[in-house]
């Protein structure tokens, strides 16, 4: 059966993700709360988001919040640009609750930004789908 959320779902989403935004500090590296859905796609070093190993930390490696966004490069063709937007030590010496945190605020990220995409696509679609007089 498939997960239906809810506006007000997605309202708590925001507020926590704004509070973890805040706790993580990761406002010393963006200013602006919002200005984190710039960024194409985020993403963790040393921590697996991955399912089967979900939560599982590399040892020896560091662990950071990663922002990706896409820049063009002198040729105009758009290249990757990673930012760090929170750095946070080896992986071993990480405290559990720290973990979940950054765990938390990196899929609440990706929670928002997919309904993102999808009321941009939602708004294509009752474009699409007006009569053809009004479309262009």
């Amino acid at each position: 059966k498939p997960i239906v959320t809810t506006g007000s779902a997605r309202d708590v989403n925001m507020r926590r993700l704004k509070d973890l935004f805040t706790q993580l500090n990761l406002d010393v590296k963006v200013l602006n709360f919002i200005d984190i859905f710039s960024f194409k796609a985020m993403n963790l070093t040393a921590i697996s988001l991955k399912e089967k190993t979900f939560g599982v930390t590399q040892d020896g490696k560091y662990v950071q919040i990663i922002a990706i966004m896409y820049e063009p490069d002198e040729a105009g063709k758009k290249r990757a640009k990673n930012l760090s937007l929170g750095y946070f030590g080896k992986a071993e010496s990480l405290k559990d609750e720290l973990k979940s945190s950054i765990l938390e605020f990196v899929l609440r990220w990706r929670y928002e930004k997919s309904y993102r995409t999808l009321d941009n696509y939602e708004n294509l679609v009752a474009l699409a789908t007006k009569p053809k007089e009004s479309l262009f």
